[in-house]
């Protein structure tokens, strides 16, 4: 859940910190306190918004920060495999703008905006009036239920994103395989060049750094040679070599070792240093003797040494690449060369790969239609809940031609909003506040389902009062019961059942207007409840009616 919030230079607030806690949190203010800021500054650190109308005019840096718990190992392993380290069961996500550039941070390491937004989606959804307005569209229906059946349906879909990656590919190569006569006897007349020439090369592995090191020996001798007998001469012959002169300290030394056991260790120390030098001198004697250049033999391998890297430039890096690629022509020509059994054999595959994709498909839809039926009621009984009495809803759920990664069906909720209406699809009837409070009830039955730690809600309570309002204050403790929900609003209702409530304010000082943030306790919350039903005027009255709610919400919570 999101621990801690710090923003820096975001619009009106000039620097801010705040906790929250779990349960409901709820925030309101007056309007125009800076409530939209603090969600905007929100959707800036996760990479759905530019610091762009946000940062702080004349500042040159601004920062927004949020601090998350992972609790489930499930989430934890979902982080992992992003490569992202949960470090104390802690995230740590941050976005700076310094200047014109603006940078994205988790847990201190630097990463690009597309790392952060799918580390988001993991965190924290957050549901303002463009969440709503999904609801339009057709394919979040599907997500929806698919979301409700995920336990039943999971391994089905994983299963059906491989089966759909086998069946594209075999249909590409379908596809790609339409040729005639002429086409194919050209392609087989140029791998069989190609297969030709690798063949003639007789490649060796591992031959490539075999005449390499042979080349770069014989190109080098001259300078070897050179060094090498100055090496030799150096520790064997003329006045004052290393040899002789290791051989006369070692009989200076044996002359005295019998006076001291150290002298006679240092001495035993010399004899193997001449010892090993004797052999090394014996060895590279050796070399010198050896030491030929043969122009002949040196033109030899600098012609198949470029022979060897015309065919890498033309076939592969390695030898190894050029051999696979001979391997893999030599096989499409023995397909060209019985051409109609390959296409009559590929499309055997095809076929086989379609009707597996299209078995699995089917048994996804069955369990769509039998849990469309159930997601159905339950958003109907929410609605209900929520005031939309005479409301009629349906999960449509249509097969179509069409095989893709997600199966074969078309998924549309149909919602009819008075008696004698006929159903229709949601965004042709639904207007953008009773769209608020559908995504509510949605977001009701999937509470226990849904295993997003974390959700905001903004403009929730859009167009509605009285005893809607009430309804949806309870479904907004129902969620917060499976989460932690963060939810901004001008409603004492909602407001009432805060788990911790925290107050926005716009102050000025030194000419400047500022916003702040602060937790309520249980008093200043009453407070708060008070003002948002009376206005700028609070009476003792408002004060009893604003204590009624929070203790009726209590208890509402209770239970």
């Amino acid at each position: 859940m999101l621990l801690n919030l710090h923003v820096k230079n975001m619009a009106l607030i000039r620097e801010l910190e705040m906790d929250f806690g779990s349960g409901l949190n709820i925030l309101t203010g007056e309007t125009g306190a800076g409530k939209s800021i603090l969600i905007g500054s929100i959707n800036v650190a996760l990479g759905m918004q530019s610091f762009k109308g946000f940062a702080r005019e004349g500042a040159d840096t601004a920062l927004v920060e949020l601090v998350f718990s992972v609790e489930s190992d499930a989430l934890r392993e979902k982080i992992e495999a992003l490569d992202i380290s949960v470090e104390d069961g802690q995230v740590i996500l941050s976005r700076r703008l310094s200047g014109t550039r603006s940078i994205s941070k988790v847990n201190g390491e630097t990463v690009p905006l597309s790392v952060v937004r799918e580390l988001a989606s993991l965190l924290i959804d957050i549901h303002g009036q463009h969440e709503h307005q999904s609801l339009l569209y057709k394919k979040n229906h599907l997500r929806i239920l698919d979301e409700f059946a995920r336990e039943e349906l999971g391994s089905l879909k994983e299963k059906n994103a491989e089966l759909f990656a086998e069946y594209s590919a075999l249909k590409k190569r379908l596809e790609s395989s339409a040729m005639d006569e002429a086409a194919r006897k050209k392609e087989a007349d140029f791998l069989q060049f190609e297969v030709d020439e690798i063949e003639n090369g007789a490649l060796r592995p591992g031959e490539d750094e075999e005449v390499e090191a042979q080349y770069r020996k014989m190109a080098n001798a001259r300078r070897i040679a050179e060094d090498a007998a100055e090496a030799y001469r150096l520790t064997s012959e003329g006045p004052g070599n290393a040899g002789d002169s290791v051989s006369g300290a070692l009989q200076r030394l044996l002359a005295v070792s019998g006076y001291d056991r150290e002298v006679e260790e240092l001495a035993g120390q010399l004899g193997e240093i001449e010892s090993l030098l004797s052999d090394f001198n014996r060895s590279l004697s050796s070399y010198l003797d050896d030491l030929t250049f043969d122009e002949g033999e040196f033109q030899e391998l600098e012609s198949r040494l470029n022979e060897i890297n015309r065919l890498k430039t033309k076939y592969g890096n390695t030898i190894e690449e050029i051999l696979a690629y001979k391997e893999e022509k030599e096989q499409r020509l023995q397909e060209l060369a019985d051409y109609d059994t390959y296409l009559a054999n590929l499309e055997k595959q095809y076929r086989q790969s379609e009707e597996r994709l299209r078995k699995n498909s089917e048994a996804m839809s069955a369990i769509r239609c039998r849990y469309a039926k159930k997601l159905s009621q339950m958003i109907q009984a929410e609605l209900i809940d929520l005031n939309f009495l005479e409301t009629n809803f349906e999960t449509d759920v249509r097969q179509t031609e069409a095989l893709t990664a997600e199966g074969m069906d078309e998924v549309c909720f149909l919602i009819s909003m008075n008696p004698g209406s006929p159903l229709r699809p949601l965004g042709d009837v639904a207007s953008g506040g009773e769209l608020s409070r559908i995504m509510l009830a949605i977001k009701t039955v999937l509470a226990e389902k849904d295993d997003m730690p974390s959700l905001i809600f903004d403009e929730i309570d859009v167009g509605i009062s009285g005893r809607t309002a009430q309804k949806v204050s309870e479904k907004m403790a129902v969620i917060a019961a499976n989460h932690q929900v963060l939810c901004i609003t001008h409603l004492a209702q909602i407001a009432s059942m805060a788990d911790n409530h925290y107050l926005i304010e716009k102050t000025v000082q030194n000419q400047e207007t500022e916003t702040t943030i602060r937790e309520l306790d249980r008093d200043e919350s009453i407070e708060e409840l008070a003002r948002i039903l009376g206005g700028a005027r609070i009476t003792e009255l408002t004060l009893q009616s604003a204590r009624e709610m929070k203790e009726m919400a209590e208890t509402t919570k209770k239970y």
